[in-house]
């Protein structure tokens, strides 16, 4: 029995057809005894679009509106794949960013974590429900919301893993781990088993866009296990 922070990324989470995937995969990690909370990013392309809408009501979108706007696409996924945990007989609960306690510094767009609150996430999984979060998001000490710039939902993850003490922070993407280089480009690549958080931030810095480089730094200076896998296959991917 363990407490699993799952995070699914954009192309996890594209259409209802892969939120139902999503579904499935957590509601099979709740039933081996586990304790789930879930971090989703928006659905694939929506935060791209939610930005060309507000370049076509202004040329200069105000920032603290933009996160406003942005943090809605996380807030979509949240609330559709607990709907559809529900619909499956199991327990879920979405929260938002604000009422996780995420609270950040002022940098819209690009804030940071300062402190994570995570009472209200152990109540609910104290009564063994399926914690659906939308990641990318929190609130500065004013009560506004803020996003975590892009691939933030990585950083949500890692730190929420690391404020509730989670025994593993799973992060499933489109691929199946992390490589010695690009799969995509270099045929002779190949995934590693292990990755120490030191080459991952060298990585990362280098341009490596498997984690964004601020979970890195969180995973190593909370000690938080990372398991890089894919949403789409069982295999094990890049711890």
């Amino acid at each position: 029995m363990a407490l699993i922070v799952q995070k699914f990324g954009g192309t996890s989470v594209a259409d209802l057809d892969r939120i139902r995937n999503v579904a499935k995969r957590v509601a099979r990690t709740f039933d081996q005894g586990n304790d789930v909370v879930v971090i989703l990013s928006a659905m694939a392309g929506v935060t791209d679009n939610l930005i060309r809408m507000a370049n076509q009501v202004t040329e200069s979108p105000d920032k603290r509106e933009l996160d406003v706007l942005l943090a809605t696409g996380e807030q979509t996924t949240a609330a559709l794949l607990a709907m559809t945990l529900r619909a499956m007989n199991y327990a879920a609960e979405s929260i938002l960013g604000h009422q996780a306690k995420v609270v950040t510094d002022c940098a819209f767009g690009n804030a940071r974590i300062l402190d994570i609150g995570a009472d209200p996430i152990r109540a609910l999984v104290q009564n063994r429900k399926i914690v659906v979060m939308a990641g990318f998001q929190g609130c500065d000490i004013n009560g506004n919301i803020t996003t975590l710039g892009r691939g933030g939902s990585d950083t949500s993850a890692v730190a929420i893993a690391a404020a509730i003490k989670a025994d593993i922070c799973e992060i499933y993407t489109d691929v199946d781990g992390i490589y010695t280089t690009d799969p995509n480009i270099c045929p002779r690549a190949r995934k590693m088993a292990r990755v120490s958080y030191d080459e991952m931030l060298e990585m990362a810095s280098l341009g490596a866009k498997v984690l964004q480089i601020r979970s890195v730094e969180f995973a190593k200076k909370y000690n938080v296990p990372v398991h890089v896998r894919s949403s789409f296959s069982d295999e094990e991917g890049t711890m």
